[in-house]
């Protein structure tokens, strides 16, 4: 089964540090901000400043658009995310710091809670087609532009900036035609 969600569907909510405001695209059913199993966000980020503290949680930060952005981690672990699509993977109890390279950027972000949920994150940024099997919770964002999907038998069109959740359906094959898209596979490690 599956369902496609508009970006009006999505929430708008306060950051948990209080410095801005997020998109909530998804979070696992009866999570709230200060406890969930998994999320799907995504944040503008105008100026440099410390992430919110997110223990516990595994998080993925994936540049959308804009010139860029550093994440020091523990003042340790650098990122420097320059390019669309790229991925930075850290702890969310870690002091991390983003350093705007040239100006605001956006971010989709992908958190689970440690030691219950796992998530994988592939991103796509050239044309192609590719196939993924709904084995997992599985989720697909367009973050460039519509992409055309087969699902079993059925053709769908994805338009930029709108949310695929598919549930776990062993046997559901999905065929993803386009660019500028991730796949996100959400599993639990219980």
């Amino acid at each position: 089964m599956y369902k496609i969600i508009n970006p009006d569907e999505f929430k708008t909510i306060p950051w948990k540090n209080g410095q801005g405001v997020t998109t909530e695209l998804a979070i696992s059913p009866g999570g709230t901000l200060a406890d969930f199993d998994w999320r799907l966000s995504i944040a503008s980020v105008v100026e440099n400043g410390v992430f919110s503290d997110f223990t516990g949680y595994d998080r993925q930060l994936v540049l959308l658009n804009g010139n860029g952005m550093r994440l020091s981690h523990d003042d340790s672990q650098v990122d420097e995310l320059t390019e669309a699509l790229a991925v930075a993977a850290f702890d969310g109890g870690s002091r991390t710091v983003g350093t705007l390279l040239d100006g605001p950027i956006q971010d989709f972000n992908v958190m689970t809670k440690q030691g219950h949920y796992q998530a994988e994150l592939r991103t796509y940024t050239k044309h192609q087609t590719t196939t993924c099997s709904a084995t997992q919770l599985t989720f697909i964002y367009t973050a460039q532009q519509l992409i055309e999907l087969q699902v079993n038998q059925q053709h769908l069109e994805l338009p930029q900036g709108h949310l695929l959740q598919l549930s776990n359906e062993k046997g559901t094959k999905i065929q993803l035609t386009g660019q500028g898209f991730m796949v996100v596979l959400i599993q639990s490690q219980a």
